[in-house]
């Protein structure tokens, strides 16, 4: 399947189980796979993405074609779900790529970059601005076959215990923070530390940390963060999206008939749909909770916002200047966020911050 059927799919809401010959369900091989999620099954969102996944392929292949989820700590760690799928110690994972910077920043293009693009961008840029190719290139040398399986759409800054109102306020602050972010909040003096889900609510509680971010209200109000950090800051200019991702050890999919192939794009084409749609359905209701319950919207100090895009372009200076393959990446990704901004200065934004004033 093209790049484009993967999108023309997610576009029409086609089912996985449309995607096939209805022949396939009764002559297909049974397979029984596992995949690994970064993701704890408390956090629905995230960790259901992946068991849509299976269900969808499941279906489509009248159970021949069975996927078994596991919740992070099942088989490996929530950061180890690359080398388990790189070794083929699990078939699959579902994770967000930006866990894993530190083998090569690279990882990061599948997730979210500082400053970067919002969710709908993200998936042009995937599935029709040459993005989807570069990234395959680059998970090859990974053995990785990847797809976009899931979006966030745009997050929130993080939960901290004090109010901070300056740039001089970061000096020292133990955050929990993911992908090239931490990297870009160093420079500011920010110490910055990446821990699973899990173990984000007791670091808070505890003092470990100082602030911790997530995802949104839904997920956060899950994790219990409100509890135990009152300020909630937004925008999360390291994530103006977020896209999570089907990780599959390459030696497998190229092994895989090209009926089953497409099952899967079809299925994670639905998955992304059903994410992005679950998150915008249910973040508003959950930050009107969160807010009822004491949690003290703050947004960032200009000033703040300021520093971190310019300690951001300096980050992709200095690893375009070391890394080739990051640099082949981001200058592409560079490009197409131009255009995207352009674009939506004129239509979206244009028409959102009207819509915004009308309903203010």
């Amino acid at each position: 399947m093209s790049r484009r059927s993967f999108l023309a799919q997610a576009a029409t809401g086609t089912l996985a189980a449309a995607a096939a010959p209805a022949v396939i369900a009764q002559s297909g091989p049974k397979l029984r796979w596992r995949m690994t999620s970064s993701f704890p099954k408390s956090l629905d969102a995230l960790y259901g993405a992946g068991e849509l996944i299976a269900r969808q392929v499941a279906a489509a292949t009248g159970g021949n074609f069975e996927i078994r989820t596991y919740a992070a700590g099942e088989i490996v760690p929530a950061f180890g779900v690359v080398d388990a799928v790189q070794n083929n110690t699990v078939e699959m994972g579902f994770t967000a790529g930006y866990y894993f910077v530190g083998k090569d920043p690279c990882f990061a293009f599948d997730t979210t970059m500082p400053f970067g693009l919002n969710s709908r961008q993200q998936t042009a840029w995937m599935i029709q601005g040459g993005g989807g190719e570069l990234m395959a290139d680059f998970f090859r040398g990974h053995n990785i076959h990847a797809l976009p399986a899931g979006n966030t759409g745009a997050q929130m800054g993080g939960w901290y215990r004090k109010e901070f109102k300056s740039v001089e306020d970061l000096q020292g602050l133990k955050m929990r923070i993911a992908g090239l972010a931490g990297t870009v909040l160093s420079k500011l003096g920010l110490v910055a530390q990446q821990i699973p889900a899990s173990d984000i609510y007791p670091s808070l509680e505890k003092g470990t940390i100082d602030a911790a971010e997530w995802v949104g209200p839904y997920d956060d109000e899950k994790l219990g963060l409100y509890k135990v950090a009152k300020y909630y800051y937004y925008p999360a200019f390291w994530e103006g999206c977020a896209q999570l991702s089907l990780y599959i050890n390459a030696t497998q999919w190229d092994a895989l008939p090209a009926e089953y192939k497409a099952i899967i794009e079809g299925a994670c084409a639905q998955s992304l749909l059903w994410s992005t749609a679950r998150y915008d359905t249910l973040n508003p209701v959950a930050l009107k909770r969160l807010v009822a319950n004491g949690t003290q919207l703050r947004r960032f100090p200009q000033p703040v916002l300021a520093a971190a895009h310019k300690a951001s372009e300096e980050m992709y200076a200095d690893i375009s200047a070391k890394n080739p393959a990051f640099k082949k990446i981001f200058d592409n990704w560079s490009r197409f966020r131009g255009q995207e901004v352009e674009w939506f200065r004129v239509a979206e934004d244009g028409y959102d911050n009207y819509v915004g004033q009308l309903l203010r």
